[in-house]
């Protein structure tokens, strides 16, 4: 297997989020696609979902791309305080770590604090601002 390529779902900020991301992870979008985009005779789009993201891809070094979509209204909305699977990034150093827990962190709830955790690693756990959880470790 290659990679696992993580997709999560947002009510209609998925762009927003993934400005977040970019502003953490760095690197550029690979891909973004808006509902009006797909937009056609048997595919009708309402005007308020028009600008919304159907697909956005960010790179996350050599294998790995994180994507999101926002949900049509049409499908109802997701429910962004159920415990969703996390995230896990892999980090090259306990500098990496740091700062890539600390931004993406930033506006979110810490659920375990970095630090040196009970399995011998350097890790922490938290859900963003967007309510997505994540847990970044160094295993060094």
């Amino acid at each position: 297997m290659r990679s696992i390529n993580p997709w999560i779902n947002f009510n209609g900020n998925a762009e927003e989020a993934f400005t977040f991301y970019k502003s953490v992870f760095g690197g550029e979008f690979t891909k973004i696609t808006r509902f009006k985009d797909l937009s056609g005779p048997e595919f009708q789009v309402d005007e308020e979902e028009a600008d919304k993201i159907m697909y956005i891809g960010l790179p996350l070094g050599k294998n790995n791309v994180l994507i999101g979509n926002d949900v049509p209204a049409f499908l109802g909305r997701v429910s962004e305080s159920e415990n969703r699977s996390k995230i896990y990034v892999s980090a090259e150093s306990r500098e990496e770590a740091e700062e890539i827990f600390s931004g993406l962190s930033e506006g979110g709830d810490v659920e375990g604090p970095i630090g040196e955790s009970p399995w011998g690693t350097y890790a922490g756990m938290f859900r963003d601002r967007y309510g997505i959880e994540w847990i970044v470790e160094f295993e060094g």
